[in-house]
């Protein structure tokens, strides 16, 4: 039987750090789905607005070959109706979120991956900034 992987994140500033993430996530099943997160929730999370819109992210997105379905995510309390609405058996996360969706492992098993080092879209935004 097919295994479904759901992940979740931003994906501003596509970086390497993201496609080891998503590569990663699809290696725990047959099938990866992700939800990137809409601008206002992203105002929400990290306080600024994103580089590139929520239609441009989900289009780099999806045009992974690791990626077989990605949706708008709209809502972190949505994660648990966002696994039983794509029949997700595996939820990846990065682990700068370990334990705070271990309550979801009454639905999936939840597995937290390392982040890539030295990388990350704050950083990187701030570096052209600064030039």
């Amino acid at each position: 039987m097919a295994r479904t992987v759901i992940t979740f994140g931003t994906f501003d500033v596509f970086h390497v750090g993201h496609l080891r993430i998503i590569e990663r996530a699809a290696s725990y099943g047959d099938r990866l789905v992700v939800g990137v997160s809409a601008d206002a929730l992203n105002k929400v999370k990290k306080d600024r607005e994103p580089v590139f819109s929520e239609r441009e992210r989900m289009a780099i997105v999806g045009a992974l070959e690791a990626v077989d379905e990605v949706f708008l995510e709209e809502s972190l309390e949505l994660k648990r109706h966002y696994i039983e609405q794509f029949g997700a058996d595996v939820l990846v996360m990065g682990d700068d979120w370990a334990g705070r969706f271990d309550e979801m492992k009454d639905l999936c098993e939840v597995v937290y991956l390392p982040r890539t080092p030295a990388i990350s879209t704050t950083a990187l935004i701030e570096k052209i900034a600064n030039g």
